[in-house]
């Protein structure tokens, strides 16, 4: 099933299940105007110079992204964390693409703002052969254009969900990044880039192919 597929059954199974109709109205009020602000028209696209990063992994080893680049294009995949389901199905929907990303010559990473044990759950739990980046207080997705607060009403909303934000990221400013999925080329300018204020929707991993394809072709002229 495609990524999106399975995404708008997850958001209908959730939807349908006995949660109060102005619980369900706050968060597509949210997303709505998160849409209608603009901010994913703002950030870093296809052209653009991607910032350089230094982030550590579930297990605090610095990674560095300009020792990334330095084999090769870099895919990165911005995620929200561990207790949101679709940001899980999209990591999975990304590794069972990775030996073909691998195969392009790339490496792959995640990065989300969530403390390094919910990194390492995170990692666990999916399943993944690539690293999750920690990103506190979403300082580099800040600097990609995707950190946004969550409205009062949200943060009110994902509590009553056992969410509280301010635990899982270590650190109270209840921001996130906006799913956001990039590649970035050996000379550091962006040759992909998705971004998508409605975090039930994403881009199928197979769409970054091309983009590493040329990449590959280039560097083989």
């Amino acid at each position: 099933m495609a990524l999106q597929d399975q995404l708008d059954a997850m958001k209908a199974a959730f939807e349908s299940k006995r949660i109060p109709p102005e619980v369900v109205a706050v968060m597509h009020e949210a997303t709505a105007e998160l849409i209608a602000s603009g901010q994913a028209d703002r950030a870093l696209k296809s052209g653009d110079r991607a910032p350089e990063f230094s982030l550590p992994d579930g297990d605090g080893e610095i990674v560095q992204s300009a020792d990334l680049l330095a084999k090769g294009p870099l895919v990165v995949t911005f995620y929200r964390g561990v207790w949101c389901p679709y940001c899980n199905t999209d990591l999975k929907a990304v590794e069972a693409v990775a030996g073909q990303i691998r195969a392009r010559g790339a490496t792959i990473v995640a990065i989300s703002p969530q403390t390094a044990a919910n990194i390492r759950k995170a990692r666990r739990d999916n399943g993944l052969s690539f690293p999750i980046l920690g990103d506190h207080g979403n300082a580099v997705a800040d600097r990609f254009g995707l950190r946004f607060r969550l409205p009062e009403a949200l943060m009110a909303v994902y509590k009553g969900f056992g969410n509280d934000l301010a635990t899982a990221n270590g650190e109270p400013s209840w921001t996130l990044p906006m799913p956001a999925r990039y590649v970035i080329g050996a000379d550091g300018v962006i040759a992909y880039a998705e971004v998508n204020p409605d975090y039930t929707r994403r881009p199928d991993p197979s769409e970054l192919m091309p983009a590493l394809e040329a990449l590959q072709s280039a560097a083989m002229a």
